[in-house]
């Protein structure tokens, strides 16, 4: 319920900043668009008042090189020139600036597109007057938007659409991502559970074998006995390992020395039973303390031998743990002299689902790295490895006197 709330809430942020970073767009976009068209129109009221100077002036020879060079040419938007009521005089060029039509047309189809679109531009602006001494209209000057006006205006609304289109896609990436390892997780945790099982189920149908055939021989049978306990309650921890997963687990201060040691004598006991030659091997502090979850703990170091096994594979190996206690921390290096792992795959072990192994299910490393971090709130990673040279995974954690 508390992740689910979490999620949700994460969503809800998400949509807000969203919301904000397109609403900060959009303003300092329509903004900006909204100060170019106060600049344009005071370039229109300048152009006006050059044509009002020329036509007020009574000084012959006005030179007007100034006003052509300065105001008029530069003008990169659309201008349209007409007399008082709006005519347009089609046989002056000039009264038409930066706008395009079609050669082929008529005089009258040509006056019906223009007269169309000065009907737009006094739509988006009303047009200036230029006047002759104050009271006789002269012209009107109907303008338009320039290109990086227009463009200015939809800019923003392209930029949010394809925003958004990454948004979404990468959405679906990351829900088919999610799903799939959501997938693994449960097919892993199936073949994890088989796999637990498998190892004390073997040994129970191995020792039920023995029994029969030594049941006249008493000591053997009380020997046999015994190991039939350890592996129910190997069977026992298995059940109670799956039902933490996902709750709270309890720790409580422990002898790491001890924890491993339990699970070393453990394979000890039964590797003589799958053939490999794997000498196991514990060292260092005896007396380290840690907090831990006993089951949970035992499961880490089981699932790091089983990976040694296999690593080693049926060639002669060697497996090392040695504790050691530094700047308040236990640290535990586990070694082996296996085919090591390649640079590239490093950072893909602890993910869920991968495997290297022809039949792997990719979880054990998983279940490892949230087992320390999550609930020891430890550290395991790789310290170092080389391709048939073995690998030595560390695992710190936090001391207790």
């Amino acid at each position: 319920m508390t992740e689910r709330l979490t999620s949700l809430r994460l969503k809800i942020s998400l949509i807000l900043v969203a919301i904000i970073i397109a609403s900060s767009t959009l303003y300092y976009t329509q903004d900006l668009v909204s100060k170019l068209k106060h600049r344009e129109r005071d370039i229109v009221q300048l152009y006006a008042k050059g044509i009002e100077y020329v036509a007020n002036t009574t000084a012959p020879n006005v030179d007007i090189t100034f006003l052509f060079d300065n105001i008029i040419k530069p003008i990169d938007f659309p201008i349209i020139l007409t007399d008082a009521n709006d005519n347009l005089n089609l046989n002056n060029t000039e009264n038409v600036r930066n706008l395009s039509f079609d050669s082929s047309m008529t005089m009258k189809e040509r006056k019906e597109y223009f007269t169309e679109i000065i009907k737009k531009m006094d739509e988006e602006h009303e047009p200036i007057i230029v006047s002759y001494a104050d009271t006789v209209i002269l012209t009107k000057i109907h303008y338009g938007d320039s290109n990086l006006i227009i463009r200015l205006k939809f800019y923003p609304y392209l930029q949010i659409i394809i925003a958004a289109l990454f948004i979404f896609l990468g959405y679906i990436g990351f829900s088919s991502i999610r799903t799939s390892e959501q997938r693994n997780i449960w097919v892993g945790m199936a073949k994890e559970t088989a796999h637990q099982l498998g190892t004390p189920v073997s040994s129970l149908m191995g020792w039920i074998e023995m029994l029969r055939l030594n049941y006249k021989d008493g000591d053997k049978v009380l020997d046999i006995s015994d190991e039939i306990g350890s592996d129910v309650e190997k069977l026992n921890k298995i059940t109670y390992r799956f039902s933490k997963i996902g709750s709270k687990p309890e720790i409580k201060k422990s002898n790491v020395f001890k924890e491993v040691s339990n699970v070393i004598k453990y394979f000890e006991r039964r590797l003589p039973q799958t053939g490999k030659k794997v000498n196991l091997a514990i060292k260092g502090d005896k007396k380290a303390y840690a907090g831990l979850n006993s089951e949970l703990f035992e499961w880490v170091i089981e699932n790091l031998v089983k990976n040694a096994l296999d690593a080693i594979g049926n060639k002669k190996g060697k497996i090392e743990i040695r504790i050691s206690s530094n700047n308040n921390n236990v640290e535990i290096d586990f070694s082996d002299n296996g085919k090591g792992i390649d640079l590239k795959r490093r950072k893909d072990i602890f993910r869920p689902g991968y495997s290297t192994k022809r039949r792997g299910w990719g979880l054990g490393l998983s279940l490892s790295k949230r087992i320390i971090e999550n609930y020891h709130n430890g550290k395991i990673f790789v310290k170092n490895s080389a391709p048939g040279q073995g690998t030595t995974f560390k695992i710190i954690l936090k001391a207790m006197e």
